[in-house]
C-alpha cells in the first residue's frame, strides 16, 4: 500500500467539519467548538482552551439550521475532561450553533456559531 492509500484510509476514518468562533457569554468567554465524523459517527468537542463553568448543571445545547434546539449531555465539574467528546444523536440533522446551557438557572451561559449551518447525518 503506497502512502497515498495511507492518507486516504486515514482521512475516512476522521473528517473535521468544521470549528466554532469562540465562545461568548454571561460566564463562558473561552475555548471553541468543532465537529468531526468517525466511524460513521458525528462528534462535537471543545478545544483545550475551553473552560467549564461553575454553575450547576451545565449541559450542552445545539441550535440547528432551522433553529430547533437540542439539550444534550451535561458536563462535568471544573477541570474534569468527561463530555469533552461526545456523539450527536442521528435525530439532529445540523449544527448552526453550540451553546452552553445552565439547566439549573435555566440560563444560556455562552454560545459558539459555526460561519454556516454544518449538515450532519
Amino acid at each position: 500500500m503506497n502512502n497515498d492509500n495511507k492518507m486516504s484510509m486515514g482521512q475516512m476514518q476522521m473528517m473535521d467539519l468544521g470549528k466554532t468562533g469562540t465562545f461568548k457569554g454571561v460566564e463562558v468567554n473561552a475555548g471553541s467548538a468543532s465537529i468531526y465524523k468517525m466511524d460513521n459517527k458525528y462528534h462535537l468537542k471543545w478545544s483545550d482552551d475551553f473552560k467549564i463553568p461553575t454553575s450547576p448543571a451545565p449541559s450542552w445545547q445545539i441550535v440547528d439550521a432551522k433553529g430547533n434546539v437540542y439539550l444534550l449531555n451535561q458536563l462535568k465539574l471544573v477541570g474534569d475532561k468527561q463530555n469533552r467528546d461526545i456523539v450527536l444523536p442521528s435525530y439532529i440533522k445540523s449544527v448552526a450553533k453550540v451553546q452552553i446551557w445552565c439547566s439549573f438557572a435555566e440560563v444560556n451561559l455562552g454560545e459558539a456559531s459555526f460561519k454556516k449551518a454544518i449538515n450532519i447525518n
